[in-house]
């Protein structure tokens, strides 16, 4: 009887542990999922704005539609391989790579298109048993789970500047897809 007891409770607790991995795996698909519409959205957005335009800024103050468009690249490299991945940061001050300067339109949307497929790349391979684990995201202690929600909203937060330049440039944005 004794033994029937342990062995219950082994069960259910293994049965625990893979319905939590069983979720993961599911957080995982959805979450890639979205960063899929995201990078249609992104590069539909990105190829509406005339390359003649791609310096312009909502204010002086602001960053530029290709800044924007880069600075989604440098995010989604930074959260995805070095936050999650473990490989050493670029330095935004000093990166040449996510940097405007001698980079045509067509350069910069390939960039981008090329950095979504690594960091989908990276997440669908990620350790889903990892994404309880914590680091330090700027003096606060967070998850990887919560870590590729700060990437999506990173993304769309940009996003939504380069929407603002198309509008004040007299360009009707994309149709808005869902869960993006």
């Amino acid at each position: 009887m004794k033994n029937l007891l342990i062995i219950s409770v082994l069960t259910l607790f293994s049965l625990c542990g893979f319905s939590v991995e069983a979720q993961e795996d599911v957080y995982i698909k959805e979450y890639l999922e979205r960063l899929e519409n995201s990078r249609k959205y992104v590069l539909k957005v990105a190829e509406l704005l005339p390359e003649e335009k791609y310096n312009s800024k909502v204010t002086p103050e602001s960053m530029s539609f290709a800044e924007n468009l880069l600075h989604i690249g440098y995010a989604m490299d930074w959260h995805s391989q070095s936050l999650l991945g473990g490989r050493k940061a670029r330095v935004w001050q000093t990166d040449t790579i996510f940097k405007t300067a001698n980079k045509s339109k067509k350069e910069m949307i390939k960039l981008i298109d090329e950095t979504f497929d690594e960091t989908i790349r990276l997440i669908t391979s990620f350790d889903t048993n990892k994404l309880s684990e914590r680091l330090d995201y700027f003096g606060l202690n967070r998850t990887k789970r919560q870590i590729l929600m700060l990437l999506t909203d990173h993304i769309t937060h940009h996003r939504g500047q380069m929407l603002v330049t198309l509008k004040l440039n007299g360009i009707t944005p994309p149709r808005y897809v869902l869960y993006q």
